[in-house]
């Protein structure tokens, strides 16, 4: 029937077909299925065994055809999974990537993050509540909204100048008692 493929379905309705048929018959029918579908091509005199088989044949026939699409409908999209992956080169920020730090050439600065230590802090951004900037970074794990911190000194530039911005004034409707 099939090269390779190990199963087949025999479904419950046909086992009435099965329960009219004599045990001695029964048993024979079953033997003719598996040869059947072991590409044996068995071949019979026995004009009920025939009979009987014919239903189960055209069954078997119709669910390889359906096989055979899903076989071949999946091998197409694994082929283009693998065309697109493959063409695509390899991905830049794979999660289990070597993460090997030396640099050929020393004026490419390194693309992994390294948290600030405070004296870096002091020594950079001399106006910088230093303290008070890793702190509230530490605790963040130094992430910024859902995403990893990439620079620190455009994280404490940021912070610089978002607190030398003036405050907005508010104003405080008084609630009118006397009424």
């Amino acid at each position: 029937m099939a090269k390779d493929k190990k199963s087949f379905l025999l479904y419950a309705d046909q086992k009435s077909v099965f329960e009219h048929l004599p045990d001695e018959i029964a048993g024979r029918l079953i033997k003719h299925i598996f040869s059947y579908v072991n590409d044996e091509n068995p071949v019979t005199e026995e004009l009920i065994l025939t009979i009987a088989f014919e239903p189960i044949k055209l069954q078997l026939k119709r669910d390889l055809q359906k096989y055979e699409g899903i076989r071949e409908r999946n091998s197409v999209n694994a082929r283009m999974r693998w065309d697109a992956v493959a063409s695509s080169g390899i991905p830049k920020d794979t999660k289990n990537a070597d993460n090997d730090n030396v640099n050929d050439n020393d004026n490419v600065k390194s693309k992994v993050f390294k948290a600030p230590t405070l004296e870096e802090l002091k020594n950079e951004f001399p106006n910088l509540d230093t303290q008070r900037f890793h702190d509230f970074y530490s605790s963040k794990g130094w992430m910024i909204g859902k995403n990893k911190m990439k620079d620190w000194r455009a994280a404490a530039r940021n912070w610089l100048s978002r607190n030398e911005l003036p405050l907005k004034s508010t104003t405080i409707k008084k609630a009118n008692l006397d009424d």
